[in-house]
């Protein structure tokens, strides 16, 4: 997951006040701030390092939005691995003020991450035409955002561009027909895979997901 809690009542225990680290890249052991808002909480290491390796080789020249920043540990990851350009959208006016504070302190990411404070819809709908190329899609689960940001996202995407869903296991997957599986995967409570953006007949995404193996899949945690 990125930085939210999932549902309501059932954020993990000990979720709250802390941090979260960055797992690879220019600033690897990076420590993240990871406030005391609502539902917030630490970004999965596992999940996220899982979904770098994915991207491997396709960081370097990217345009990145990380939609629902939260903590922004996934944009910060994919900055610290080498992507050109990386946008932290989030509402919550604390978390925008700690991401401003986060950036400020990281050596060079002042030139290529920006922070916007504001509603992710919104901010995407005022984006031009094939302006990026990977976007990170880890919404709150109970906000059911997923849909429409798709449909406002697939204008917007580039030739190639390659697309993170993250959502509750049990939640039905929100993914157009047209778009293709790159690779996915599972934890307990959540189902995450990469996508591109294909043409329209390509294989289509129903059902459970089923993890590629030992690798991808987080271990259970108490």
């Amino acid at each position: 997951m990125n930085a939210r809690a999932r549902q309501a009542g059932r954020a993990r225990p000990g979720a709250g006040p802390g941090s979260v680290r960055i797992v690879g890249g220019r600033w690897r052991g990076t420590r993240l701030a990871v406030g005391d808002a609502p539902g917030l909480r630490p970004s999965s290491d596992r999940v996220r390092e899982t979904l770098f390796n994915w991207l491997q080789g396709r960081l370097a020249g990217a345009r990145v939005v990380d939609a629902f920043a939260g903590s922004g540990a996934l944009g910060l990851e994919a900055a610290s691995r080498g992507a050109a350009r990386v946008t932290l959208v989030e509402r919550d006016p604390a978390l925008v003020a700690s991401l401003r504070a986060t950036v400020a302190r990281l050596e060079g990411a002042g030139a290529r991450v920006e922070v916007v404070g504001g509603d992710a819809l919104a901010w995407l709908e005022a984006q031009p035409p094939a302006s990026i190329d990977l976007a990170l899609l880890d919404p709150p689960f109970a906000a059911d955002l997923l849909p429409r940001t798709i449909a406002l996202l697939r204008p917007r995407l580039a030739d190639d561009a390659l697309v993170y869903v993250e959502c509750g296991r049990e939640q039905d997957w929100p993914v157009p027909a047209e778009w293709r599986l790159h690779r996915e995967g599972s934890t307990r409570d959540v189902r995450f895979a990469l996508l591109r953006a294909g043409p329209a007949g390509a294989a289509r995404i129903d059902g459970p997901l089923e993890s590629p193996g030992p690798g991808p899949q987080e271990p259970t945690r108490a």
